[in-house]
């Protein structure tokens, strides 16, 4: 299902890209939309895939007819997650009813369970505050800092009609833990294919090389912990549909832009690169911007750095050797702070050629 509504959703974008010079592509569009429109999806498909945040840009297209239709789509499977939703909080607030209608099977039997819920609240209420009383001085004496004490009404049934109030004292400390779960779409097990052989192979050899940046992290606990949570084969699946969506198939004078990414991607020696995608330093529409300097790991750059310095350092060396004086005025600022240097230009006998650079504003001439 998840491979079927890609693939029907890629035809979409292609179509609506070149709406715009073509009414028949146009046409191919609605009627792929439609189908689109009539694609039984589900709220885990839907997760998965991430077409709903791409069908979104449709949404702003400059065909009326498309942007309406595209509308209709991304307000239908709004709707779809929200019924899902609601049905999943039904079931789970279904379960607890259940749970809690077995428990009147007579007035005489609630009775007596509720007073000696009663008696066991009052009992565990007293030993919990006295815990809790010890537990807040001892954490003041070590972490130095005073923790908020908030109160908490907990009703209790103790007969039929009438209730009591007990309070019970919670300790909360200042720190807050992270989120066990963080919300974030479910990592894929196997790549997605779009029935493209040659987009295929392209995705099946990124993921390739992006799996492997977990053994090649080292020690590091905080990078091995970011790469975990990364999902490789959908890094994999956005940065070939980056490259599609800019420059179309890898094949004719693409194949070259192709290559220059996937080569560096692969690169045994170049990880640094490699764990930058797969973590996010750079965005899968970046990349098909970066330059090849760009793309080299670390140890190129600075090995690139120092080629550069050395060359500028020799370019500089082998210029001629300038001289001051003052014996030339400048035709710009009329200043007499000047450097020369004399250079053979013409034949031998003729006399040597004097280049004149100012060193107030710049200016240069020469003269025979």
């Amino acid at each position: 299902m998840e491979k079927e509504l890609t693939e029907l959703f890629e035809s979409v974008k292609r179509a609506a890209d070149a709406a715009d010079d073509s009414p028949s592509e146009e046409d191919r569009c609605l009627d792929s939309l439609r189908q689109l429109k009539k694609f039984p999806v589900n709220y885990q498909v839907l997760v998965s895939t991430q077409v709903g945040k791409r069908l979104r840009q449709l949404t702003k297209h400059r065909s009326d007819k498309i942007k309406a239709l595209a509308s209709d789509v991304v307000d239908i499977w709004k709707g779809i997650i929200v019924k899902e939703t609601m049905k999943n909080k039904k079931n789970g607030n279904g379960e607890n009813g259940d749970s809690m209608k077995t428990e009147t099977a007579g007035p005489e039997a609630k009775e007596v369970k509720n007073i000696q819920r009663t008696n066991s609240m009052k009992s565990e209420q007293n030993s919990v505050a006295k815990k809790l009383k010890a537990d807040n001085s001892d954490k003041a004496m070590k972490l130095g800092t005073s923790s908020s004490v908030k109160i908490e009404k907990v009703e209790v049934q103790k007969t039929k009609n009438t209730t009591e109030e007990v309070r019970v004292e919670k300790v909360s400390s200042g720190v807050r833990k992270p989120p066990s779960n963080p919300a974030g779409p479910p990592k894929l097990s196997t790549m997605v294919y779009c029935k493209d052989p040659l987009r295929d192979k392209v995705r099946e050899l990124l993921a390739e090389a992006l799996c492997k940046v977990s053994s090649e992290v080292g020690d590091d606990d905080n990078l091995k912990n970011r790469v975990d949570e990364c999902d490789p084969y959908r890094v994999a699946v956005l940065v070939e549909t980056s490259m599609f969506e800019k420059w179309g198939k890898s094949t004719g004078a693409q194949k070259f832009k192709y290559r220059s990414i996937m080569f560096n991607i692969k690169d045994q020696n170049n990880r640094d690169f490699r764990r930058r995608v797969l973590i996010g330093e750079f965005e899968p529409r970046e990349i098909t911007e970066l330059t090849p300097e760009q793309m080299a790991s670390d140890e190129r750059q600075v090995e690139n750095e120092k080629i550069k310095q050395k060359a500028m350092f020799n370019s500089e060396r082998a210029a001629a050797p300038k001289a001051s004086t003052n014996e030339f005025t400048c035709g710009r600022c009329k200043k007499k702070e000047t450097t020369y240097y004399q250079m053979q230009t013409r034949s031998a006998d003729e006399p040597m050629t004097t280049f004149v650079t100012c060193v107030n504003c710049g200016n240069h001439w020469k003269f025979c």
